[in-house]
């Protein structure tokens, strides 16, 4: 009986030590795993090659608006102000030719009068010399037979009253001006900034009689910075379409108008430092033609972005690229970085234009490189490895990969 319980009770005691001794042979006689150096794999980065494209810029700027022409009037008789046109009021229109002034007519009405008196006289003395001349004449040959003098022929007489009928003819010239200038017209189309006289007012040569804007062609002086200069073409002369567009707000409302650029000014301001440029737009208060949009009134302030004229070949690169020394990474034919040094032509808020640095093709890197230096092996996207698993691992950087999309 005690044998038949030591028997059950000792089989399981002998399968575990068997198993015990069976692992312990087992994992002695086991070769060790060979052991591999560890591979560190390139950086992976995005790249992609780069050409240089046609770019055309546009240049922000802004200033007032001022009429082209300008006139402070002034009188150029004196007289006492008779009537004044109902159009001569501060932001009334005219037209030109209009009579904005009437000084009084009459003293000069009687000057000639005088000088055609005066003229009048002249002609019947000149008609008397020259009768006296033939005369003369007739009487010398007559008596001689020689080349009769000048005195003779009162020829003097003669030059002295024809002078005195051009001076006659210039007085009644004058006096005619004169009387034409009591009425002050208007020189050109436009309107009344500032009026100085009124009726009965007394009014001496040169006195001031108030101050007029054109209003065919309102200009806008827009100053320029040096560096966006160079995208402004102004060799070959002013290109003379709507290539300046003007923006402002118009009774709460904002507003847009095209302008021509016709000029620059030529001179760098000394103050500043800046070159200004000038642009007009004919008709600015719609009076020669019918268009529904409000008015460009003088005075008013606006915004200006004028379209370069000159084209230019540029590299163009997300701004990220640009680093703060003004170099780029590329990518070499070795998947090697390389830090170039680049010449910035413009940048904006998205992209960065590069005018030199850079070659036809070459691979610049679009994405965030820590610590780059010159001969950095780095992956391209796509490319295959040695390492076993690199297939999956580089799927895995590739999302990771911070890359920038222009």
């Amino acid at each position: 009986m005690k044998n038949a319980v030591w028997t059950k009770a000792g089989i399981p005691l002998v399968i575990v030590l068997v198993a015990i001794i069976s692992a312990v042979v087992l994992i002695a006689s086991k070769e060790p795993p060979p052991i591999e150096p560890a591979q560190t794999k390139a950086f992976l980065v995005d790249a992609k090659p780069v050409n240089r494209e046609p770019v055309t810029f546009s240049v922000r700027s802004q200033g007032n608006v001022v009429p082209f022409h300008r006139t402070n009037l002034s009188a150029q008789v004196s007289g006492k102000v008779v009537d004044i046109a109902d159009s001569y009021v501060v932001g009334g229109m005219f037209e030109k030719g209009e009579v904005l002034i009437s000084l009084e007519p009459d003293d000069y009405l009687t000057e000639i009068s005088l000088a055609e008196a005066q003229l009048a006289q002249a002609q019947a003395a000149l008609s008397e010399e020259i009768a006296r001349g033939q005369v003369a004449k007739t009487e010398w040959q007559s008596v001689n037979s020689g080349v009769p003098p000048e005195l003779g022929l009162r020829k003097p007489q003669l030059a002295r009253e024809q002078a005195n009928v051009k001076a006659a003819t210039a007085r009644l010239d004058r006096a005619k001006r004169n009387l034409e200038r009591t009425k002050i017209r208007a020189p050109y189309n436009g309107l009344v900034v500032s009026r100085n006289i009124d009726i009965g007012q007394f009014v001496a040569i040169g006195s001031a009689l108030g101050t007029i804007y054109s209003t065919d062609i309102a200009e806008i002086r827009m100053p320029v910075g040096d560096s966006e200069m160079a995208f402004i073409d102004l060799a070959d002369g002013i290109d003379t379409s709507d290539n300046v567009v003007l923006n402002a707000r118009v009774n709460g409302a904002s507003t847009q108008w095209t302008a021509n650029l016709v000029r620059s000014e030529g001179v760098l301001d000394e103050a500043s430092r800046v070159s200004y440029l000038v642009a007009q737009l004919a008709d600015p208060y719609h009076r020669n033609s019918n268009s529904n949009q409000p008015v460009l009134r003088f005075g008013q302030f606006v915004e200006a972005e004028i379209t370069a004229s000159k084209q230019r070949d540029l590299f163009v690169l997300p701004r990220s690229v640009l680093r703060f020394d003004q170099t780029v990474l590329t990518v070499n034919s070795d998947n090697e970085i390389q830090i170039k040094p680049v010449e910035v032509a413009r940048t904006d808020a998205d992209h960065v234009f590069i005018a030199d640095g850079l070659e036809e093709g070459e691979q610049i890197v679009l994405s965030a490189v820590p610590n780059p230096y010159n001969g950095m092996k780095v992956r391209l996207p796509g490319e295959s490895t040695d390492t076993p698993g690199a297939i999956s691992q580089d799927i895995a950087d590739e999302k990771d990969a911070v890359s920038v999309e222009e």
